[in-house]
């Protein structure tokens, strides 16, 4: 019985014949022999047809393989270092399973519009197969990194009553006989399961009707939300350090070829994410932006091109902290010391990135909530079930929430969110 294996397990059977499926990447001929490159999601493999070992029919029937056909190979590994991956395949034996013309993305240059239009085959190429196994890897040791530490994954809905911040950028839908709005973030979910549970998370898509077309925006977005009892702000900025440098090793030690090779990214920075990380208060920030000739007024909250003249600062992600109350949520705990400003802060990625990761402690006084609630406008009643969590057996608590797709666009070097995520939902585009 001939062994079918992927592309990635050929270095375990050289000089053995194994059975390949896959698509045909890339072609090239010279005389009596085929060269097919060929993929099959887990790497690439030189497949070498000689006219010799196969009869005139099939190797005739290979000449004319369009790019992305599907196709079964059957074949000798042989290791060489010259080829993609370090093994090649011998052919003996070949057969089309869906001949495929005229594919639509070839090697020349496509502009962004085109290549998202057809995204569901943009997907196949080199550098978005990188960026999306790297946030898998990513994902992957989000989840592992909190299993680790304690923390119990609990699946907060997607359909609410009302908004996590009181804010109207809510996209909303007929439920039964009332509205629905999706979720902007599962936090206050989350601090209800902190409290039966300790440490917590949620995990999941959210969702911002913001009509914002930046390149640090999406319609739809990842993002993770711990959320720890007993916790105060020092704490859990310490645990974000923590996590942040152990994703980014991750990364580093299983996709730092594709990185530098595939994606042209620098990994020296990356190389230098270690805690703890620099943290400068609010005022602070506003102080280096005077200092660099940008005018704003103190309570005024920062915006991209802000950021990034703060980042310029600094070479591995900071903390900004301890923002204006008046900038901020209304379940932001304020500072004992001073009111006028809440525990809170933002991780800023370098080189102009932007935040990654926002969190603050947790107001836990039920008079004080009520009176922030109050404040914003918004409904007790709305509430009622969140002010529960102050009247029995409220602690001090704290979280956070870090967007997956502004994480990846950082570790990978990428210029837009649209790259970071399989499908990108944007202002403009609902499509594929």
């Amino acid at each position: 019985m001939i062994p079918t294996v992927r592309v990635a397990e050929v270095g375990r059977h050289v000089g053995e014949d194994v059975r390949l499926r896959g698509w045909l990447y890339n072609r090239r001929s010279k005389g009596k022999l085929h060269f097919l490159i060929v993929r099959d999601g887990s790497g690439l493999i030189q497949a070498v047809m000689f006219a010799g070992d196969v009869d005139p029919e099939t190797f005739a029937r290979a000449d004319h393989l369009g790019q992305e056909s599907s196709l079964e190979l059957v074949g000798t590994v042989r290791a060489d270092p010259r080829a993609p991956g370090g093994h090649e395949l011998a052919v003996k034996a070949f057969a089309p399973i869906q001949p495929a013309s005229d594919y639509p993305i070839s090697p020349k240059e496509h502009g962004v519009d085109f290549l998202m239009q057809n995204r569901h085959l943009w997907l196949r190429s080199s550098r978005q197969h990188a960026i999306l196994r790297i946030r898998a890897t990513i994902e992957a040791e989000i989840r592992s990194f909190l299993d680790r530490e304690g923390f119990v994954l609990i699946d907060s809905p997607i359909l609410t009553a009302n908004a996590a911040e009181g804010t109207t950028t809510l996209f909303s839908t007929e439920y039964f006989d009332q509205t629905a709005y999706l979720s902007q973030s599962g936090q206050l979910y989350a601090e209800a399961a902190a409290m039966a549970f300790g440490k917590v998370y949620c995990f999941g898509p959210t969702f911002r009707a913001e009509k914002s077309k930046t390149r640090r925006h999406l319609t739809e977005f990842w993002m993770v939300e711990p959320e720890m009892a007993f916790f105060d702000l020092e704490d859990s900025m310490a645990l974000q350090e923590r996590f942040v440098s152990q994703i980014v090793k991750a990364v580093l030690a299983r996709h730092g070829d594709e990185l530098r090779a595939t994606l042209e990214r620098d990994t020296a920075g990356l190389e230098k994410v270690e805690p703890p990380f620099p943290r400068i208060s609010y005022d602070d920030a506003l102080g280096i932006l005077t200092s660099r000739g940008e005018e704003l007024a103190w309570g005024e909250d920062f915006g991209g091109g802000h950021e990034t003249i703060i980042a310029e600062q600094f070479e591995t992600p900071f903390f900004v902290h301890r923002f204006p109350t008046i900038t901020k949520a209304f379940y932001m705990k304020p500072d004992p010391e001073r009111p006028d400003l809440a525990l809170c802060a933002d991780m800023l990625a370098p080189e102009g990135y932007g935040e990654i990761i926002g969190g603050s402690q947790r107001i836990d006084d039920l008079a004080l909530l009520e009176r922030r609630i109050d404040e914003h406008g918004l409904s007790r009643d709305a509430f009622a079930w969140y002010l529960d969590l102050r009247r029995y057996g409220s602690v001090p608590h704290s979280g956070f929430g870090m967007g997956v797709e502004r994480l990846v666009a950082w570790v990978c070097g990428l210029q837009h969110l649209r790259e970071t995520i399989p499908f990108a939902r944007t202002i403009d585009r609902l499509y594929p």
